[in-house]
């Protein structure tokens, strides 16, 4: 699978858009936010979620289930692409997280995931056994208003797949 969604604005806004269609499609609660793609490429995920009305807590920093759908989705959206480029119909779901905050988020959040090619290689792996298929991915979280290059959290997802059968 080497396909390459390039950081050009419109590629980056048709994958936004397939990202809120197919959200409230299939998981409403996740199109509520509105996640937005910054860069996916066939190594790097980047999925924004901003802090809002929406989002907020009492606390005026991003809510915990925010942040939790914002680590899920990092992963899911790089599973969801492979899947769409393969044309077979495979099902996902996520087994376990883990997170550990380090500071509030205070601001919009990035979710970076830089294990693509390890989400490629698992979808693969399930379309060519036919069997269940199950690892763990890790991401962050910054927040580029406050400071890009500090983590205010890291987590481990593990995602499972399985080829669907006809």
């Amino acid at each position: 699978m080497n396909h390459l969604i390039n950081g050009n604005s419109k590629t980056l806004w048709k994958q936004t858009l397939f990202l809120r269609l197919y959200t409230l499609a299939k998981i409403p609660l996740i199109a509520w936010l509105r996640p937005s793609v910054m860069e996916m490429r066939q190594d790097r995920t980047v999925i924004r979620i901003r802090l809002s009305r929406r989002t907020k807590n009492h606390l005026n920093s991003m809510y915990f289930g925010a942040l939790a759908v914002g680590a899920e989705l990092v992963v899911a959206a790089k599973a969801v692409h492979a899947i769409e480029v393969s044309k077979m119909k495979v099902d996902f779901v996520f087994k376990d997280f883990k997170v550990e905050f380090f500071k509030r988020a205070e601001g919009d959040v990035f979710f970076i995931c830089d294990q693509g090619l390890a989400v490629e290689a698992l979808v693969a792996q399930t379309l060519a056994s036919g069997e269940r298929v199950t690892r763990t991915f890790q991401g962050y979280g910054v927040v580029p208003s406050k400071n890009a290059e500090e983590k205010i959290l890291q987590f481990d997802v593990t995602l499972s797949v399985k080829r669907r059968r006809s």
